[in-house]
């Protein structure tokens, strides 16, 4: 990683227009809290200047597959504008270019959200797709010293990246405490206004010729899905790909019979990995002994859910021998719990009697409770870990290679709640929009040991998400032995960031290709 100019701040519309032709270089300290006027008798409060139009520019080099890449950082803020004209709020955003290359409008452009909601773009930036990694071991455990190194799996060998904070996330903010938050935390108000945003981003940057792609990650999917149809319909502008990452439910119902169904398959992925079902089963391979749970689950367990009281003594009996036997959870408790095991029960329960919890967000990760009994695990051990290495990295990786100085708290987790969850259509928002773009194609990655957006769930989304299968053939699903955060493993870093590589090449229509049925 080497880094050959240092800054560049533009702080207005104009002045932003004239650094992009001038790109003369004006070195810019952090700036300093200020006190602010105080009633009498009490004591000044201290204010972070926060700029909504402002960014610096940084040259680098890196080497991905092999191949020297070079790239510039644009690390900045830019105004969210309301129906006035007005700047409501700051998105902070990293937008990396690569600069052999000139000719943009076959260049693909790469739009890449975090979830939440309330998640800044910190994880899939410095751990995935980006041109630097977070400094972990090969599993993903946190290693000191903290700090950064290169990604030789980036993408950006391929397309252009932009990762964008939301509203309070990184070092986004609203630009008054007046402006109504209504504006930005709920499914629907997030969703306009990046839109808008991401149409003066595309806008400033000349980028409406490239073939683009959305990007997002847990709840981030719910964002990337509905932004398809409102950039179509409200910015008229159309994408090549959205990519899912450990997709949310996308605000497709689950009743009360699918909900406990669908966990089975994770449950058994999981107990496979800490080696907790029977021998038959634990010497088949993963892929190999999980159809057998899925099709279990389709075929016999949905049905006896639906029975509910009227299902027989030895039919629950037998459907919960099967379940113990594909969980490693006993049968005792399945029928305790009327056939119907929680998540939160299942990361207590499977190695309650090691003394150890399984994570939420990767349950390959154990964790260490107060007290063995109990519902639920005292905390998401995988977490924990995480913010072991990504909070310092993030940090210095802004600061010391991208240039970018402020006093502002960076919100790994930012303040967005209350947030409006009513009117979740976002999977059939997605289904729209690739049904009234024939170029748009859809790929879903899943870990397998991912708790909070499990594998099977993702499947069962595009399944309702296209009843009629028309199409399939745009939607495809991949699977990591990792969770959520999937690339976090270095074995499927290489394989996510090549599988959505080869999506953004197979997408690309050929020269000519109209887009039409």
């Amino acid at each position: 990683m080497k880094k050959t100019l240092t800054t560049l701040v533009f702080v207005s519309l104009f002045t932003f227009a004239e650094a992009q032709q001038t790109r003369v270089a004006t070195p810019t300290p952090a700036p300093s809290p200020v006190n602010t006027p105080a009633a009498k008798d009490e004591k000044p409060t201290l204010t972070i200047p926060f700029n909504p139009d402002a960014f610096v520019l940084t040259e680098h080099t890196t080497t991905i597959k092999g191949q020297k890449i070079p790239f510039q950082a644009t690390t900045g803020t830019m105004p969210v504008w309301d129906e006035d004209g007005k700047a409501i709020a700051g998105l902070f955003y990293t937008y990396y270019e690569r600069t052999d290359i000139k000719d943009k409008t076959t260049r693909p452009l790469v739009i890449s959200f975090n979830g939440g909601p309330g998640s800044a773009s910190v994880w899939m930036h410095i751990a995935y797709t980006g041109p630097h990694l977070l400094n972990i071991d090969d599993e993903g455990y946190p290693v000191m010293p903290y700090g950064i190194k290169e990604n030789p799996y980036s993408i950006l060998d391929v397309a252009d990246i932009v990762f964008v904070n939301p509203v309070n996330t990184g070092y986004s903010r609203p630009t008054s405490k007046e402006v109504p938050t209504s504006k930005f935390f709920g499914v629907n108000a997030d969703i306009k206004y990046l839109a808008d945003w991401i149409g003066t981003f595309v806008t400033r940057n000349n980028r409406w010729a490239s073939p683009k792609y959305l990007i997002g990650e847990s709840y981030g999917t719910n964002r990337v899905s509905g932004l398809a149809l409102q950039l179509q319909t409200a910015q008229w502008m159309y994408f090549n790909g959205v990519i899912l990452v450990s997709p949310t439910t996308l605000g497709i119902e689950r009743d009360g019979v699918s909900g406990p169904a669908l966990r089975l398959p994770y449950f058994a992925a999981t107990a496979w990995y800490h080696k907790m079902l029977s021998a038959d089963l634990q010497k088949k391979d993963l892929t190999e002994m999980l159809p057998e749970v899925e099709a279990f689950t389709i075929n016999e367990l949905l049905p006896a859910l639906s029975k509910g009281g009227s299902l027989d003594d030895a039919k629950r009996k037998e459907i919960a021998a099967k379940m113990s036997k594909y969980s490693g959870i006993s049968e005792k408790v399945i029928l305790q719990n009327n056939l119907d095991i929680s998540t939160e029960f299942f990361w207590k329960e499977l190695l309650r009697d090691k003394g150890y919890t399984v994570g939420r967000l990767d349950s390959r990760y154990r964790g260490i409770d107060k007290k063995d009994g109990g519902e639920r695990p005292d905390f998401n051990s995988e977490l924990t870990s995480w913010l072991h290495s990504f909070t310092p990295a993030i940090n210095i990786y802004l600061r010391n290679d991208l240039n970018y100085k402020t006093d502002l708290k960076y919100y790994m987790f930012g303040p967005v709640h209350p947030w409006d969850r009513t009117a979740d259509n976002t999977g059939e928002n997605l289904r729209a929009a690739i049904a009234q773009n024939p170029y748009l194609h859809v790929m879903v990655q899943s870990g397998y040991y991912d708790g909070a957006c499990d594998y099977f769930n993702a499947k069962y989304n595009m399944w309702q998400m296209d009843p009629g299968g028309k199409l399939q053939n745009r939607i495809s699903w991949k699977g990591y032995r990792s969770g959520h955060m999937m690339y976090l493993r270095r074995e499927d870093l290489q394989s996510a960031n090549e599988d959505i590589r080869q999506f953004i090449k197979q997408s690309l229509p050929k020269p000519g290709q109209p887009a039409k049925y």
